[in-house]
């Protein structure tokens, strides 16, 4: 059984984020999805830029977006964060963004490779990375 980890960020908006309807423009949501992720990193004790530093990158595979209610400027929002799977080339991180109130006003995924920097190739993360790795194994959700 794991013992699932959730990251919570809150996420300051600026005006500069809204569209013409007075909502948080739909792209910011996966800017909130990286802030979200790189949140989560750093409280496990990672840091992407290490990640970076040996030689690799973790680029995004796959991003997924659910939109369940408007977020305006003004409103208080979090992302929680959290590694839905993690297998050998690719992890999927979760995400749900909530406002104040508790309510969900979107949910998502993105999928992230590992590949090396010189020539975008992808690695096993357990390998390149094993305690990393290891550590998303205890407190994956599934």
């Amino acid at each position: 059984m794991s013992n699932i980890y959730i990251s919570t960020k809150e996420i300051q908006l600026s005006y500069a984020d809204t569209d013409m309807m007075g909502v948080i423009y739909h792209a910011n949501y996966l800017k909130w999805f990286e802030l979200g992720r790189t949140q989560f990193i750093e409280d496990l004790g990672y840091h992407y830029l290490d990640m970076e530093r040996s030689g690799y990158y973790a680029p995004v595979y796959k991003a997924e977006v659910t939109y369940k209610k408007a977020v305006r400027y003004g409103d208080t929002v979090f992302v929680k964060t959290w590694v839905e799977e993690n297998q050998g080339l690719k992890t999927i991180y979760g995400y749900t963004i909530v406002n104040g109130e508790g309510e969900v006003c979107a949910e998502g995924l993105t999928t992230h490779i590992i590949v090396k920097k010189d020539n975008f190739r992808p690695v096993q993360f357990r390998k390149v990375f094993p305690e990393w790795f290891h550590k998303y194994e205890e407190i994956k959700s599934k």
